[in-house]
């Protein structure tokens, strides 16, 4: 079960990005070709009967997979970046985190309104990014499909935060 295979790969780092956060560390999938393609896989699954037209992956470990799944799925890819490190003309959302604030935005001719994004990312904890990049896509007048994620933290209720935004959320694997 793929659930299984992530949580036996990935690697808890202790008091990190500061102290009292045990964070989920998915690089130790990234040496795993078969473990990849199993992920990708098993969004394929199930994400099929999804519609949606692009997949926008939020820095820096939501490119890893959301790119593969575009790739594989034939879709646009959409990077959502922290602010100052796109090059061309962008749109900003600047939003809370649990130890600061944050600001993040992507190209303003990403896509074009109307378009059905799903949004991507390695995690969900409390939700604040992807909220961001959802009020992000619809500032663009875009749409949110749904959500997908390798890791979900349940405890820290982020599905409550985004399901507001779209219904549908996977995560391949759940604490």
């Amino acid at each position: 079960m793929i659930e299984q295979q992530i949580k036996e790969t990935v690697r808890d780092v202790m008091d990190f990005p500061k102290p009292g956060i045990v964070f989920k560390d998915i690089t130790p999938i990234l040496k795993n070709q078969e473990l990849c393609t199993q992920i990708i896989d098993a969004f394929v699954e199930r994400l099929s009967g999804l519609a949606f037209d692009a997949i926008a992956g939020i820095e820096s470990r939501g490119f890893l997979f959301g790119l593969m799944l575009a790739n594989r799925l034939n879709k646009p890819f959409i990077p959502i970046r922290k602010a100052g490190k796109l090059p061309y003309k962008t749109v900003k959302q600047s939003y809370n985190l649990e130890y600061g604030s944050a600001t993040i935005e992507m190209h303003e001719d990403a896509f074009e309104p109307g378009t059905k994004i799903l949004i991507h990312d390695d995690l969900l904890a409390t939700g604040g990014t992807v909220e961001a990049t959802s009020l992000l896509i619809q500032k663009m007048k875009g749409e949110i499909a749904g959500f997908s994620f390798i890791i979900s933290l349940d405890f820290l209720k982020g599905k409550d935060l985004i399901k507001p935004y779209a219904d549908k959320v996977v995560a391949l694997a759940e604490y």
